[in-house]
């Protein structure tokens, strides 16, 4: 099948044929469709759904960290209806409408909470980069003034980062090395705030992973690292593959840490599963 687009929407073509059409208007939060259409004796063998899901995913539809809504006219009967329910459109008034807002991840939640404790940083530290999501993240934060490093053991990480960034119109100071190295790049008490996102790198091999033996003294180094004022950010994960060992050392860790010199924050979701993606924060004084 193939996808095609044409003047007010799209066509789908069997091979040369075509089978249906999609007319659909570009809104400031997804799009509005005010026609799907399959050609009759191609109708009942899914292109229906193929069509609809295709445009809802080009207009930004099944992002994961972005609100969408999609409107579509009333449909004609209860066959009609279904087909379009499937798809989480409900009726509106005098039209379907489909509302889509993402579950809040702990990614988001850190990167919101850094944005919004954090003003004109000027050094900013990566230290798991991963293919480069925190890593972006930062150097929009930092802006033209301030400076980001990122560090990452995985050579294929670090080069995946770099091409996140390049694609984006970024850099950063990027090092093929240990985060628990990362005394050796900083100066103790500069850091405005050191990320860390655990676990494994996403798309690789998930037998290899981060353990608490090298983890925690990286996060010492980063505690080290931060100036008062500034924020280490964690996410620890847990499960069949990783185990718990490395959250619960690292929670250890944390509990042990005096109040005199920080503040720990881990922010759990209550009503995930427990092996959900953890947020924690430690807040220098």
């Amino acid at each position: 099948m193939k996808l095609a687009e044409i003047p007010g929407g799209f066509a789908l073509y069997k091979e040369k044929t075509a089978v249906g059409w999609c007319e659909v208007t570009a809104t400031a939060q997804g799009g509005a469709l005010t026609l799907l259409t399959i050609v009759p004796e191609w109708r009942r063998k899914g292109y229906g759904s193929y069509l609809l899901k295709e445009v809802l995913r080009r207009f930004g539809g099944y992002d994961k960290e972005t609100a969408t809504v999609f409107t579509a006219p009333l449909p004609g009967d209860e066959g009609e209806r279904a087909f379009w329910e499937k798809f989480g459109f409900r009726v509106e008034g005098a039209q379907l409408c489909r509302r889509r807002t993402p579950d809040l991840t702990a990614v988001k939640f850190v990167q919101d909470f850094l944005t919004s404790r954090l003003a004109e940083p000027k050094l900013l530290v990566d230290a798991t980069c991963g293919n480069g999501g925190d890593t972006a993240f930062l150097c929009r934060l930092a802006g033209k003034e301030g400076r980001v490093l990122g560090f990452d053991i995985q050579p294929e990480a670090i080069a995946s980062t770099e091409r996140n960034l390049a694609a984006k119109g970024l850099s950063a100071e990027l090092h093929c090395d240990s985060h628990a190295n990362l005394l050796q790049y900083v100066t103790p008490g500069t850091a405005d705030a050191v990320m860390f996102n655990f676990g494994w790198l996403p798309g690789a091999d998930h037998n290899v992973f981060s353990h608490a033996f090298s983890s925690i003294p990286a996060l010492e180094a980063a505690l080290d690292a931060l100036r008062p004022g500034g924020v280490l950010s964690a996410i620890l994960y847990s499960g069949r593959v990783i185990g718990s060992d490395e959250k619960t050392e690292i929670l250890n860790w944390m509990r042990t840490l005096p109040l005199s010199r920080c503040t720990v924050l881990v922010c759990g979701f209550a009503n995930w599963a427990e092996t959900a993606p953890l947020p924690c924060f430690v807040l220098k004084k």
